[in-house]
């Protein structure tokens, strides 16, 4: 709208008075306010008065709030593998004879109480109970556990508002701005309240035990691919010989539940949905296998762990930049990816602008959620892949040979998880993946269905049956470190690089630029718009 015709309307509202408005009515009587007491009463009284102790403090610095969480967190985690290494070190030096702990633990009470006290620790003869139980493999399990669904909890709810901001700025607005303050730190929160205390709806013509059982059979799977997924050289849950397979194995039963969720709804949208689904992930999932052989090809094993530390020399060392064919590979799989985890331009089992919602059209509530849950998992999960198997895995561009020389102290550790190696650097380089896919989503226009399979069976699968072809010929003929290699090695490397600098240059463009945006909508406009 013009700049005077919103001046003009602005002008006639400020005319009429409030007695000139209309007075609306319902055919419903008011609910009454509602009181809460007992149980109900103290709960609220407790959420009351932390709001109001903690907002002020929220909203004051809210950014130094977040960076303290984060460091929090890290130095957790971190505290957790060391105190799991010192155990192991006591294990390993006890000498424990025949006698054994309670349930065949590997120590004894006295023994690790000598343990404690020979390295120093505060009142050994207490802390040597709870430490006790890490040495039982059932006790780490339960910890791990903790630490994936923490992080698995955590991911969507950041994701979702990433997403809104990114779409803000894209779309020249600001997004999420009010909920907790900072940039609406809190409306996923929010939402998450809201979603939990919905009405959990089922249609009456709907299956209801299997309408009731796709939203778990989309959301668990996408939970199990993180028991097998190694974040760094021991950073993993469950070390397996075909972790890939695996991984793989849990993305594939997630569609069930998508095309579960759209036959008992008994719904014709949901139905067109699920159908949409299951034609393109039987599509895409040939050519994204093709491309994930690419490396395994490169790396002779279908460990991820293996494949990693394949990749600890440096920016030169990363898979993606060994030949043109793991190049190719590297970008045909993630495109495969946005089909698989139904991201735009692939996002046809939705379809918002012609199928009311897909699939979950008529879900509500708490099983709605756990859908986008699901999603936004399965996109840091393929992200992961992409990372492990293309892009160096847990380890910076920097050599971690540079890092010997810094020796084994507690400092050392840091400073190596920080510069060269460690979950760390195997998140961010997820995050980054992660975002690109929201910033596709918002940049490219949905496809028709018939687009999707002709980009897969026409483009996609071709390209990656002559990349494997090339990939089998090039392993075979040239050999690594010969000059054809090198040369090939460098300069897709010096490509990477670039690319590189020019998302940090685009990157550091919109930091300066700040709120300044284009169109109406902005709130500064940028010069010339």
């Amino acid at each position: 709208m013009p700049a005077n015709a919103w001046a003009a309307a602005e002008v006639n509202a400020a005319s009429l008075g409030s007695d000139t408005l209309p007075q609306l009515s319902v055919p419903w009587k008011p609910k009454a306010k509602q009181e809460y007491t007992g149980l109900a009463g103290l709960v609220a009284g407790i959420a009351k008065a932390v709001y109001t102790i903690a907002a002020p403090i929220v909203t004051a610095a809210p950014g130094m709030i977040m960076l303290g969480a984060l460091f929090s967190a890290i130095v957790a985690v971190w505290a957790h593998y060391l105190l799991f290494e010192f155990v192991d070190g006591l294990i390993a030096g006890a000498a424990n004879g025949p006698d054994l702990g309670h349930f065949g633990a590997a120590m004894t009470i006295p023994e690790l109480q000598a343990g404690l006290a020979s390295a120093s620790w505060p009142a050994p003869d207490l802390i040597c109970y709870p430490i006790y139980l890490l040495q039982y493999s059932l006790t780490r399990d339960v910890v791990g556990m903790g630490g994936i669904l923490g992080f698995i909890s955590i991911i969507p709810l950041f994701a979702i508002w990433w997403e809104r901001k990114v779409a803000g700025r894209i779309q020249s607005r600001t997004g999420p701005m009010r909920v907790g303050g900072w940039h609406g730190w809190a409306q996923c929160i929010a939402d998450g309240v809201k979603l939990l205390t919905k009405e959990d709806l089922c249609p009456a013509d709907a299956d209801r035990p299997l309408f009731k059982l796709a939203p778990y059979l989309a959301f668990v799977p996408a939970i199990l691919a993180f028991f097998a997924l190694p974040f760094g050289t021991y950073w993993v849950f469950r070390e397996l010989d075909v972790a890939l397979v695996f991984v793989l194995a849990m993305l594939s039963v997630e569609v069930f539940g998508v095309i579960l969720a759209g036959w008992a709804s008994n719904n014709k949208w949901s139905v067109y949905g699920a159908m949409r689904e299951a034609c393109q992930m039987v599509s895409y999932e040939i050519p994204l296998g093709l491309a994930l052989l690419i490396p395994i090809m490169a790396a002779g094993t279908l460990s991820l762990s293996e494949i990693g530390e394949m990749q600890s020399g440096g920016w030169l060392s990363w898979i993606v930049f060994r030949n043109p064919f793991t190049f190719v590979a590297a970008a045909a799989y993630y495109v495969a990816s946005l089909a698989s985890c139904k991201r735009a331009p692939f996002d046809l089992p939705e379809s918002e602008s012609e199928l009311v919602a897909g699939f979950h059209t008529e879900y509500s509530g708490f099983r709605w959620s756990l859908f986008f849950f699901a999603e936004y998992a399965a996109m840091f999960v393929v992200s992961g892949l992409a990372v492990i198997l293309f892009f160096g895995a847990w380890y910076s561009p920097l050599p971690i040979s540079w890092a010997d020389s810094l020796g084994d102290s507690l400092f050392a550790k840091a400073a190596k998880g920080v510069l060269f190696a460690g979950p760390i650097w195997f998140i961010a380089k997820c995050v980054f993946l992660l975002y690109v896919q929201l910033w596709v989503r918002w940049t490219l226009p949905r496809i028709r269905i018939d687009q999707v399979l002709y980009s897969c069976i026409q483009v996609v699968l071709p390209l990656m049956m002559v990349v494997m072809l090339g990939q089998t010929l090039y392993e075979l003929l040239v050999p690594a470190g010969s000059i054809v290699f090198n040369i090939f090695n460098v300069l897709l490397a010096l490509i990477g690089a670039l690319v590189m600098l020019g998302f940090v240059g685009i990157a550091a463009y919109g930091f300066m630029s700040g709120r300044r945006l284009v169109g109406y909508l902005a709130v500064d406009l940028k010069p010339g718009s």
